[in-house]
């Protein structure tokens, strides 16, 4: 058995696409139009990690709910410090600044996609 990926459902697709492609670096691998709805594709440089965001061409009158389910993603950077600079510098913020988890490391880090979906940053250690 292979994970192939998780789908998520968005409301404004070039806000998502936007900020899994600039702010987390995943790049676009495909899309496949349904009739309902259009689905895209985007993965790691390795190809190791997909996400499918699900655009609904019709869109309930309320939006989403997150629901409770769903903890979050996680995501590793090289350098937490040369992130920091590219949400600043893409007028974001963290939902959780950057910490050391238990005090001694990794330094950790939570953002939210235009979603709501918190996403887990992990400066990988050397």
């Amino acid at each position: 058995m292979k994970f192939l990926h998780t789908m998520i459902r968005v409301k404004d697709i070039e806000k998502s696409l936007d900020f899994y492609q600039k702010i987390i670096g995943l790049k676009l691998s495909k899309t496949k139009e349904l009739k309902d709805a259009t689905l895209y594709f985007l993965s790691d440089k390795e190809g190791y990690t997909e996400i499918e965001l699900t655009y609904n061409h019709t869109l309930p009158e309320d939006g989403y709910e997150l629901g409770n389910n769903l903890g979050h993603f996680a995501f590793a950077t090289d350098n937490m410090d040369n992130f920091t600079q590219k949400l600043k510098a893409n007028g974001l913020n963290y939902y959780r600044v950057p910490f050391l988890l238990s005090g001694i490391g990794p330094k950790i880090a939570f953002i939210k996609d235009p979603d709501g979906i918190q996403i887990e940053l992990i400066e990988k250690a050397d």
